[in-house]
């Protein structure tokens, strides 16, 4: 996995630097090669995140990346009480 990247919003109105924004899998491992060259946002670090026409609810906490919609089914890692299950 390589390294958190950061992004720069709004740089024509109240530009703001968001760090740790995505992340990227340059050299990903067998089975999972599609993921070489793309980036996953953490949907909770930029002002809006969609699928198709959904928004997005991102999944509590600091670690995970999940993006949370009406079609998936939790319970979901992140949140109180959730740590080593």
């Amino acid at each position: 996995m390589e390294g958190p990247r950061s992004l720069l919003v709004g740089a024509r109105v109240g530009e703001r630097f968001v760090r740790d924004v995505a992340w990227s899998y340059p050299a990903p491992n067998v089975g999972y090669e599609a993921l070489a060259g793309h980036l996953a946002f953490y949907a909770g670090r930029v002002d809006a995140a969609f699928v198709g026409d959904e928004r997005v609810t991102p999944q509590a906490g600091d670690y995970y990346g999940g993006w949370i919609t009406s079609r998936i089914v939790g319970p979901f890692k992140g949140g109180p009480g959730t740590l080593g299950w």
